[in-house]
């Protein structure tokens, strides 16, 4: 466990130099901006397909009944 830590840390710190920023400021970034940003993107994408899907089947059990109620008469 101590090793993803410091593997983890030593990205960070990475991060912090590449950008000119503290370790504490790339911190901040990553964990309160852009994964928060990310999770609401990412839920908004699901419940979209969630829906298309949804729709989709709704759809495709009309056509299934409008097709046998032509095959009926």
């Amino acid at each position: 466990m101590n090793a993803i830590f410091d593997v983890c840390v030593a990205i960070l710190v990475t991060l912090a130099e590449r950008f000119g920023m503290t370790y504490q400021a790339v911190n901040v970034w990553i964990f309160v901006i852009i994964w928060p940003v990310l999770t609401f993107i990412f839920l908004g994408l699901i419940l979209r397909q969630h829906f298309l899907i949804t729709r989709l089947r709704r759809d495709l059990h009309i056509r299934e009944r409008l097709s046998s109620s032509m095959v009926d008469k």
